[in-house]
C-alpha cells in the first residue's frame, strides 16, 4: 500500500467516526421501536446506494450478478452482524444515556483484538493486554455506577451496547480479509439489503411493531439517521478496512463518543458523572493502548 493510500483511508475512518457521532442523537429524536429505526435507516441507506450505483456510471459498472453469485454467503454473514449491531445499539441509545452508549460501543478495538487472536492467532503484545485490563476496570466503573437504585433500564443499554460493540468486532474482522477483493458500493448495497433482512426477520420472530410515520418531527431524524451514520459514514468505514486493520478502523471511530456527548449535553442535557467520566477515561485509555500495542 502507498502511504497516500493509506492517509486515504485514515481519513476515511475519522471522517466515518464524526458523522457516526450524530447517530445517538437522531435515534433519540426519532420516536420509534429499536426495530422500526433500525429497519428504516437501512431501507434509507441501501436507497441512497442504490440512487448512487444509478447516477455513476463506473459504479454501475462494478455491480453484476457475478459479484452477488460469488460473494452472497459473505455479504449474508457480514449483513446479519451489521443488523445485529444496529439493532442492538439503537436500543442501547434509548435505554441508557447516550455517553455510556456510544463509550460502550466503541469497545470494538478490544473485541477486535481478542477475535484476530482467538481466530487468526494473532498473539497480543503486553501493552495491549494491559489495554484490555484498563478497558476491563473502565467498563466495570462504568456498571458500578449504572448499578444504583432505578438503574437497571442504564444496565440493560450497558449490555445492549456491548453486544453491538461484540457484533461490530466480527464484522469488521470478516470484512477487512474481504474488502479488498469486491468493490465497494455494490457491496455496500448487499451489505444493507441482507442486514435489512435481518432486521425483518427479528421484526416478525418476536412480534415486535413495525412503525411508520409520516410526522415530519420523526421523518427529518430518520432520513438525517439513513444518511449521515449510515449510508456515509458505514460507507466509508467499511472502505477504509481497504488499507488499514481491523483495530485501526475500529480507534478511529472514538471521536464518536466526543461529537455524541457535546450533542446528548446540548439537546438532552445529559451532563455525565464523576464515576461515569472515570471509567470512561479508563476505557478509553485501554483502548487506546491496544491500538497501540497491536
Amino acid at each position: 500500500m502507498t502511504e497516500k493510500t493509506r492517509k486515504a483511508s485514515l481519513l476515511e475512518g475519522l471522517t466515518a467516526g464524526l458523522l457516526f457521532g450524530t447517530a445517538a442523537i437522531l435515534i433519540r429524536l426519532t420516536d420509534m421501536n429499536p426495530f422500526s429505526i433500525s429497519i428504516w435507516r437501512l431501507i434509507i441507506a441501501s436507497s441512497i446506494l442504490v440512487l448512487a450505483i444509478l447516477v455513476f456510471r463506473r459504479v454501475r459498472a462494478q455491480l453484476s450478478l457475478d459479484l452477488l453469485r460469488g460473494n452472497a454467503k459473505h455479504f449474508l454473514v457480514l449483513g446479519m452482524l451489521l443488523g445485529v449491531h444496529f439493532i442492538f445499539f439503537v436500543s442501547a441509545v434509548k435505554n441508557t444515556s447516550i455517553l455510556n452508549a456510544t463509550v460502550l460501543v466503541n469497545t470494538t478495538p478490544i473485541f477486535s483484538l481478542v477475535i484476530s487472536t482467538f481466530l487468526y492467532r494473532i498473539k497480543p503484545s503486553r501493552l495491549a493486554l494491559l489495554g484490555i485490563a484498563l478497558s476491563s476496570i473502565g467498563a466495570c466503573i462504568i456498571v458500578y455506577g449504572d448499578s444504583g437504585a432505578g438503574a437497571a433500564g442504564n444496565l440493560i443499554g450497558d449490555l445492549e451496547a456491548t453486544i453491538a460493540a461484540l457484533a461490530e468486532g466480527f464484522y469488521l474482522n470478516y470484512g477487512r480479509r474481504r474488502r479488498s477483493q469486491i468493490p465497494l458500493f455494490p457491496t455496500m448495497l448487499f451489505l444493507y439489503l441482507a442486514a435489512t433482512i435481518t432486521v425483518g426477520v427479528v421484526i416478525i420472530l418476536t412480534g415486535a411493531t413495525f412503525e411508520t410515520s409520516t410526522n415530519l418531527t420523526i421523518l427529518l431524524p430518520l432520513i438525517g439517521l439513513g444518511i449521515l451514520p449510515t449510508a456515509a459514514a458505514h460507507t466509508l468505514y467499511f472502505s477504509s478496512l481497504s488499507n488499514l486493520k481491523s483495530f485501526e478502523t475500529a480507534t478511529l471511530a472514538l471521536v464518536e463518543p466526543i461529537g455524541a456527548t457535546l450533542l446528548g449535553v446540548m439537546f438532552f442535557a445529559e451532563v455525565p458523572t464523576l464515576i461515569f467520566a472515570l471509567g470512561a477515561a479508563a476505557l478509553l485509555a485501554g483502548i487506546f493502548s491496544v491500538a497501540a500495542g497491536k
